[in-house]
């Protein structure tokens, strides 16, 4: 479990495929000061699990299923990627609670400066945003921001100048495309509602009152 909030930057060393997967090494610093082996480290918001280590640098393992769903892909050497080590118990939560399972990609359609911030688009498939609200929190590569706008094709965040430092969201050019993760509360509360129907996904489309009467829920 992750929080969202990024503790440096590090630098793809090498990216080994295979067929549909991967071995990719990243340069890093701060997280590597207590790793070990099995560790998890997010890296653009992907959980991975730590294989080896050097005090300059980690390798991981990186599954086909999670090469389709992630920027993982598009990684080479060089690529500049976020990280965050996994939440210990007693540690601050600053950001949301992030799994680091990343529901499918986005792909940034503008950005826009607001004085001390800068506003960014995010356009994603109804599959994600259907789980996209106002004011609620949302990993994009892996750092947990706030929605501040929400329609059928996309969604946009406002972002300080901290998170512009320290992450590498504002570095990507319009059209590049980055992880998300949504929030875990809305997916759970979905499969704990419609999880007991017969209905298709595809017939999920909303919950009211007339639903909720059907199912025994009022």
């Amino acid at each position: 479990m992750f929080t969202g909030i990024i503790e440096e930057i590090g630098k793809v060393k090498s990216v080994v495929k295979s067929a549909k997967s991967a071995k990719i090494t990243v340069q890093a610093k701060k997280v590597l000061e207590d790793v070990k082996l099995g560790d998890s480290i997010a890296t653009n918001g992907v959980c991975l699990t730590v294989t080896s280590f050097t005090k300059s640098e980690f390798t991981v393992d990186v599954m086909a299923e999670t090469m389709r769903k992630s920027n993982l892909d598009l990684l080479s050497d060089g690529s500049p990627v976020n990280l965050e080590r996994a939440l210990r118990l007693g540690d601050r939560l600053g950001g949301h609670m992030v799994s680091g399972h990343v529901d499918g990609l986005g792909t940034i359609e503008g950005t826009l400066k607001e004085e001390n911030a800068i506003w960014v688009t995010i356009g994603a498939d109804a599959s994600i945003l259907r789980y996209v609200i106002p004011k609620g929190s949302i990993a994009i590569d892996g750092i947990s921001l706030t929605v501040a706008y929400v329609d059928d094709t996309c969604f946009k965040v406002s972002v300080i100048p901290h998170t512009k430092d320290e992450t590498t969201l504002l570095g990507k050019n319009i059209g590049a495309k980055v992880n998300l993760e949504c929030d875990l509360v809305g997916k759970y509360i979905e499969k704990l509602v419609l999880g007991k129907t017969n209905e298709s996904h595809e017939d999920r489309k909303s919950i009211d009152l007339d639903f909720l009467t059907r199912n025994g829920f009022a």
